[in-house]
């Protein structure tokens, strides 16, 4: 199972975007343009919703997670099912996902949601705390 930490959902800004939209002070156009790289992901990566999109109202909007991380490689920066998400998460130091939805329809996409997922990095000893220790050791055997 996984843990997702530092969670941040984006339901506000959604919410302010589509007013923008709905009032005409915003076009279509400047929300509806999902590139060919996300759409394809949404198509294989992807898991369904139960959310109408808000733009076409034809179809269901389709989830994609994208995984960022420094300790990642050359997974950096691509889209991953959930299942691929619990894998990375069992066997990687933290990364963040970004949730985006996204239809297929119209090119409404929008980020939902980010969080951290993997194993928590060991603390690290600074050096002051390495001194402290050997200054108490030597303290000891004196």
């Amino acid at each position: 199972m996984r843990i997702q930490r530092q969670v941040v959902d984006y339901a506000l800004q959604r919410r302010s975007l589509l007013a923008e939209v709905y009032a005409g002070r915003t076009g279509v156009s400047e929300v509806c343009d999902a590139g060919p790289y996300l759409l394809r992901a949404a198509k294989f990566h992807g898991r369904a919703s139960s959310v109408v999109c808000p733009i076409c109202r034809k179809e269901q909007l389709t989830l994609v997670s994208w995984v960022f991380g420094d300790r990642l490689g050359p997974v950096s920066g691509s889209a991953r099912t959930s299942e691929e998400l619990v894998r990375l998460a069992a066997t990687h130091e933290e990364f963040s996902v970004h949730v985006v939805e996204v239809c297929r329809t119209c090119s409404w996409n929008h980020l939902v949601q980010s969080y951290v997922l993997g194993v928590a990095p060991a603390p690290k000893r600074t050096r002051r705390s390495s001194q402290a220790h050997e200054a108490s050791r030597r303290t000891a055997i004196e």
